[in-house]
């Protein structure tokens, strides 16, 4: 059987980079955190100091290094060969990631490695315009979404555990505020490729979608 490349897309909170580490290490692919990718960006700007600069970042992303060392049930992420996998995932990088990946240059040096790193097939993929910019012939392209109230819940749920103290409502907010900026964007806006499987996660479990999606990519291969 051959090996593809697997697409899945979808809105902030739809529980993209769950799933695809789930089927990632069930069919034994390579899983490429792109989300991570451009937070790496935003973190690395973050460390300067320095005030908003596109063209700095841009300068930044064309000469960083990113690199992803699978772990037992993490992904670990080095930027440069500094271990950034939970520093990425701050307030302040959450807050400007959506900026820094509407960059043109950026996302256009963030393609180039992702396009190395999924040449030889094996892997999946996910973030905002994997099935229609990076692998626009990906064999399989998956949008993944859910309601804004169930990516919120599930959003609360998961920083609750960590201890942290949130808002629900504001969650909802938050997650319905970077649906329109990713969605209207000019360069590389989310969208659901003509040829992606459509798949509301509402009412599925993780495993449910897991599942569903490892069927999917089983047909593909034959």
């Amino acid at each position: 059987m051959k090996k593809i490349v697997v697409a899945i897309d979808g809105p902030a909170g739809a529980g993209k980079s769950t799933i695809a580490k789930m089927v990632a290490e069930k069919i034994g692919y390579a899983y490429i955190d792109t989300g991570a990718m451009y937070r790496s960006v935003a973190w690395k700007f973050l460390q300067t100091g320095k005030e908003f600069d596109e063209d700095y970042i841009s300068m930044l992303a064309n000469t960083m290094v990113i690199m992803f060392k699978p772990e037992a049930s993490v992904n670990r992420v080095f930027v440069d060969d500094h271990e950034v996998t939970e520093a990425i995932r701050s307030a302040e990088v959450t807050a400007l990631v959506s900026k820094v990946a509407a960059i043109g240059a950026v996302r256009e040096a963030m393609v180039d490695q992702q396009r190395r790193m999924g040449e030889s097939g094996g892997v999946l993929m996910d973030g905002r315009d994997i099935g229609t910019v990076v692998f626009p012939n990906a064999q399989l392209k998956v949008f993944l979404t859910a309601t804004v109230d169930e990516r919120a819940m599930r959003r609360y749920k998961e920083l609750i555990a960590k201890g942290q103290q949130v808002d629900l409502e504001q969650l909802k907010k938050d997650i319905a505020s970077r649906d329109k900026q990713d969605s209207e964007r000019a360069i590389s806006p989310l969208r659901q490729a003509e040829d992606a499987v459509y798949l509301d996660t509402s009412d599925m479990s993780i495993n449910q979608v897991a599942d569903y999606i490892e069927g999917l990519v089983k047909e593909r291969e034959q």
